[in-house]
């Protein structure tokens, strides 16, 4: 299944932010998505986010890459906003305008993530001709099951 292009405009998302690595997540040991959204949910933070838009679905983005999907990056977990949250206990995080190539993914979470993530990864590796822009890159959460992924792309 080929995943759809699609033109983004740019959004602010607040909520929480953690630093990682790729390298990092693939070891028990060392991983914080886990710990990261667990406390987002367990906390209800998505309730608390200042200035929430009503209706918005939650927000994993992924910004300031360090360098590509070697290097360090950011992840925040939060929810779409009318302007961006101020306090030590939000951060805002802004998804930047661009084209994008939306991967689908539907199932029990995190599984049904991980294995959309493990697509993306493979799509990346057939298709060398396309490549990541390494901006800001989100998922975007439908519903319990459902998500959508949305990597940003060099414009073509």
């Amino acid at each position: 299944m080929q995943p759809a292009r699609q033109q983004i405009s740019s959004f602010p998302v607040s909520g929480i932010t953690v630093c990682t690595t790729n390298h990092a997540e693939s070891d028990p040991k060392t991983n914080r998505l886990g710990a990261h959204w667990g406390r987002f949910f367990g906390e209800g933070l998505a309730e608390k986010v200042p200035h929430r838009l009503a209706q918005a679905p939650l927000y994993g983005v992924y910004s300031a890459y360090e360098s590509d999907y070697t290097g360090a990056f950011d992840v925040t977990a939060g929810v779409g906003v009318s302007a961006p949250s101020a306090g030590p206990e939000f951060s805002t995080v802004q998804v930047q305008a661009g084209e994008y190539l939306v991967f689908a993914g539907k199932g029990v979470m995190p599984q049904a993530v991980i294995d959309t993530w493990g697509t993306i990864w493979q799509f990346f590796q057939a298709h060398p001709e396309i490549r990541r822009s390494y901006r800001t890159d989100f998922e975007a959460y439908s519903g319990a099951d459902e998500v959508a992924i949305h990597i940003g792309i060099e414009g073509s």
